[in-house]
């Protein structure tokens, strides 16, 4: 039942390599070619620091504005680091008439954070998502893209466990 997503780790320095670099260069004059910048930054750094959206625009050579455009209106760009792990909530209509709510209101009561929020460790973020693809499965929640099925409330603590274990 696990599904396995490669864990990004938040990278310190925020600058564009020179793979990122190449990377835009090859795309630089393709139509539509912002967004799939921004997925690749993503998924170098995690999520896009600000000094790396400045850094994007300038090598597009396209108005910041633009790029701010983007980030905020697709709700898949972070702005800020993710925890170690990140834990997704399905909050579609399954889930949710199965408890998702739930759910959410114990990881916040655990950890002591609300949605789209880091716990003061960086060790999770949390944030509600509107599906996960597991319907049969609900409610479900994923800590970097390992699914976790068919749960009760009182299942939260036990998950979180796991995962400070491994840290």
């Amino acid at each position: 039942m696990a599904r396995k997503e490669q864990v990004v780790e938040p990278v310190a320095d925020n600058k564009l390599t020179p793979e990122l670099e190449a990377f835009i260069r090859k795309w630089k004059n393709v139509p539509g070619n912002l967004i799939m910048v921004l997925h690749k930054v993503q998924e170098h750094f995690g999520y896009v620091p600000r000094p790396v959206a400045f850094q994007v625009a300038e090598q597009l050579g396209i108005p910041l504005a633009k790029v701010y455009g983007v980030l905020t209106f697709y709700h898949f760009f972070k702005l800020k680091a993710p925890g170690r792990y990140r834990i997704s909530v399905c909050m579609g209509t399954a889930c949710y008439l199965k408890g998702a709510a739930g759910l959410l209101q114990e990881l916040e009561h655990i950890l002591g954070v609300g949605l789209n929020t880091v716990t003061p460790d960086g060790m999770f973020s949390v944030e509600a998502v509107r599906c996960l693809g597991c319907c049969g499965l609900a409610p479900v929640m994923s800590v970097n893209g390992t699914m976790h099925g068919n749960l009760k409330r009182e299942d939260v603590a036990g998950i979180l466990a796991q995962y400070k274990a491994q840290a």
